[in-house]
C-alpha cells in the first residue's frame, strides 16, 4: 500500500488536482488513507460513503435500476458513483468503489470489486477485479489498492492533458 500511496504522491506533487472518492463496500477506507497521508491529504476535495442502496441514489444520483441489480454491485454502479461525485464536488477525479468482500451470501462472489475513475479532462475508466475470496479485510486492502492505482492513472493522464499546448 505504502509504494501506491508514494507513486499517487510523486505523480500528485506540484499540481492542485483534486481527488473525491465515492465509496460502497470500503466505506471511507480510501478517502481516509488519503486524508491521513501529508502527501495526498491537500489533494483530498471530500469523500461519499455510500454504502446503502438508498444513498448512492440520493447523494450521488445513481439510477435506482442499477442499484437493483446484483445488490449494488455492478459496473453501472461504480459508474455512476464516480460521476455522481465528480459533479458533487469541485474535484478534478472521482474514484468509486463498489463490491462484495465478505463473507458469502447468496450467490455473490466474494471479491468481485468494480471501479469507476472518472474526470472531466480524461473521462471515464473502469476496472473490474476478481481478488477472491481473501477475507474482508484482505479484499478490502486489495480494492483501496487497486483504487489508488486508478487514480494514479488518471492524475497522470489529467498532467498530460494539461501539459499539452491548446
Amino acid at each position: 500500500m505504502e509504494v501506491r500511496k508514494t507513486e499517487l504522491a510523486a505523480t500528485l506533487a506540484g499540481s492542485d488536482l483534486r481527488i473525491a472518492t465515492a465509496e460502497s463496500r470500503t466505506g471511507g477506507q480510501l478517502a481516509a488513507l488519503l486524508a491521513s497521508d501529508p502527501g495526498l491529504g491537500p489533494h483530498l476535495d471530500r469523500g461519499f460513503v455510500v454504502y446503502s442502496a438508498q444513498s448512492k441514489t440520493e447523494m450521488l444520483g445513481v439510477p435506482p435500476a442499477d442499484v437493483a441489480r446484483c445488490e449494488a454491485v455492478n459496473a453501472e454502479v461504480a459508474e455512476g458513483l464516480a460521476t455522481g461525485a465528480l459533479e458533487r464536488s469541485g474535484a478534478d477525479i472521482a474514484i468509486a468503489v463498489t463490491g462484495f468482500c465478505g463473507p458469502q451470501q447468496k450467490d455473490e462472489e466474494v471479491g468481485l470489486v468494480y471501479l469507476a475513475c472518472a474526470s472531466g479532462r480524461t473521462g471515464l475508466a473502469q476496472q473490474t477485479c476478481h481478488f477472491g475470496d481473501l477475507g474482508r479485510e484482505r479484499v478490502l486492502d486489495h480494492a483501496v489498492m487497486a483504487a489508488l492505482a486508478l487514480v494514479t492513472s488518471a492524475a497522470r493522464a489529467c498532467r498530460t492533458e494539461a501539459a499539452l499546448p491548446r
